[in-house]
């Protein structure tokens, strides 16, 4: 089970990003840290365990009102054995996001992709290389019907997104996470699933490596101490 931390920017500073509602997400208050800055949080993750990936969530930059570009180099460069999962609102083949670093992996939502001609564009300029985050409402999927419905345009890494799970505590969408797993079984080489939202505990990363899912992003059960490093070592990650 891979487990990659995640870290949402908003305004300079990490947020605690919950149930999607973007507007309204405030500093983090976590009991692993006493800081809200970037960089103090992503040295109080590497000490409570080595992870190899780390998520960041652009939310200026997916909101269309600003970007954290200064701040994820600076991350980059500190930090080089990090890969990073980034999601900043990639809409266009050209968007510079793209191109960033090797040492970054653009994260595609689908909630930003307008067409199918628009995300065929943006893999090839990624050479295929990208995550595609699969965006959930409580009610609806996001983006295109092709994305959701197609195991065919997914790409090596694939994430299911609940949006309205995030930073709830309320558990996981198993449901919608057993559907996307039986589309994936239909294809030959089948892209590795990831859960993002409502991750609680070690028992529900513990259900998720049973369904087969390749890993979970995580943030709020970190910073309330709901998962310990003991817990990430006792998962073989």
């Amino acid at each position: 089970m891979h487990i990659i931390p995640v870290i949402d920017l908003k305004d300079g500073v990490v947020v605690h990003a919950k149930l999607g509602h973007r507007s309204h997400y405030l500093p983090i208050e976590s009991q692993i840290s006493t800081s809200s800055m970037p960089l103090d949080i992503v040295a109080t993750l590497l000490e409570l365990y080595p992870f190899q990936t780390l998520y960041i969530a652009d939310l200026d930059a997916i909101l269309g009102v600003g970007e954290h570009r200064d701040t994820i180099e600076t991350i980059c460069q500190t930090y080089p054995q990090l890969t990073i999962w980034l999601d900043c609102g990639i809409r266009q083949m050209n968007d510079r996001a793209l191109y960033l670093d090797k040492q970054i992996k653009p994260v595609v939502g689908s909630e930003n992709i307008q067409s199918l001609q628009d995300y065929r564009a943006i893999s090839y300029a990624c050479q295929s290389r990208h995550v595609l985050s699969l965006d959930y409402t409580a009610t609806s999927s996001m983006g295109i019907s092709e994305l959701h419905d197609a195991a065919r345009f997914w790409p090596d890494d694939t994430i299911c997104m609940t949006l309205n799970a995030v930073g709830s505590n309320q558990g996981i969408d198993f449901e919608r996470l057993n559907t996307l797993i039986k589309m994936n079984s239909t294809r030959k080489s089948g892209s590795r699933i990831y859960a993002a939202g409502g991750v609680r505990n070690l028992n529900d990363l513990r259900t998720l490596a049973g369904m087969g899912v390749t890993g979970a992003l995580i943030a709020t059960a970190l910073h309330n101490k709901q998962l310990t490093a003991d817990d990430i070592k006792s998962l073989g990650q």
